[in-house]
């Protein structure tokens, strides 16, 4: 019988290690960005992390980061860290479905973004 892996447990461990990164920049740089601007900066670094461990990890025969895992936090907020991963380290950029996902976050979050600040 097949297993079935669940990838909830990891996203959930990635959105916490963004939350508590949330929580970091917020201490340090107090009121300078607004609260949706440092979560966009918190998911991104913890994104990016995540793409470079994965590629890291494709490298040898470890344990990888489950897709959905990467797709949840791109679309958690993660756009620009998902994007900097896929270039930066050339990882997952033959998969037309990890350019779609992060389309669709990158236009959720800006229009987002647009909404709250008037940016973009």
């Amino acid at each position: 019988m097949h297993k079935l892996t669940v990838a909830f447990p990891p996203l959930l461990l990635a959105l916490a290690i963004a939350g508590l990164l949330f929580f970091v920049l917020d201490s340090l740089l107090g009121s300078d960005l607004n609260p949706l601007s440092r979560w966009l900066l918190a998911a991104g670094l913890t994104t990016l992390a995540y793409y470079g461990f994965d590629k890291a990890r494709s490298k040898g025969n470890a344990r990888r980061t489950p897709e959905w895992t990467l797709h949840g936090l791109a679309l958690a907020g993660g756009v620009v860290g998902g994007w900097l991963g896929m270039f930066l380290f050339r990882h997952k950029t033959q998969k037309p479905v990890f350019r779609l996902v992060l389309l669709v976050a990158t236009a959720l979050w800006g229009w987002l973004l647009w909404r709250q600040t008037g940016l973009l």
